[in-house]
């Protein structure tokens, strides 16, 4: 799998209609997703909590932002490694086929992201991740409870909640290849 970006109108899905004006995030920033596929065809997620939250559950995909200087790729690759402990080639990293920005509150702050959602497939079957936690942050420490493996039907019958909020509805066409370019995503309140 070659790591050719995808040619979008612009980097970031932008002008969003319905993110307005007076939203004033305390952080504003572009990331990336990955949908990380053993060869089962399982994506990995984290189970997080977050008490003061609502939800205060729910399951992620693994990814972040995107440091200065950093493509989406070399992101994806250094997301990867400090969340799970795997090693990935920016090879490995797909093009950027999903593209949403989302807004979410945790107690204290609200977020905007712009994310890109990538595919990497690797080769072992359903690898224990999580268990070196030394380059998680903070954040992650806190609330990442467990690293689960689900299947795309899985994901789709679960009454659980997801981050992205339309993984459920929109993983299939993602693994098929399909260019989605989701609609601004209001995550929680």
């Amino acid at each position: 799998m070659t790591s050719q970006p995808v040619s979008w109108p612009g980097d970031v899905p932008e002008p969003v209609p319905d993110y307005p004006a007076d939203l004033a995030p305390d952080l504003e920033r572009r990331a990336v997703r990955v949908v990380l596929l053993d060869p089962d065809d399982r994506v990995l997620l984290f189970r997080t909590r977050v008490p003061e939250s609502e939800p205060s559950q729910w399951y992620d995909l693994p990814g972040g932002g995107i440091d200065p200087g950093e493509t989406y790729v070399d992101a994806a690759v250094r997301e990867i490694l400090e969340e799970t402990g795997l090693r990935i080639a920016p090879a490995d990293v797909g093009p950027p086929t999903w593209r949403r920005s989302v807004t979410w509150v945790r107690p204290g702050h609200r977020r905007v992201q712009h994310e890109f959602v990538v595919l990497v497939r690797i080769t072992e079957r359903a690898p224990k991740v999580g268990e070196d936690r030394s380059q998680w942050t903070a954040e992650e420490l806190a609330e990442y409870q467990e690293a689960v493996w689900w299947s795309p039907a899985e994901i789709a019958a679960a009454p659980a909640r997801f981050y992205p909020g339309r993984l459920p509805e929109l993983l299939d066409a993602f693994l098929a290849g399909e260019l989605i370019d989701e609609p601004f995503e209001w995550w929680n309140s």
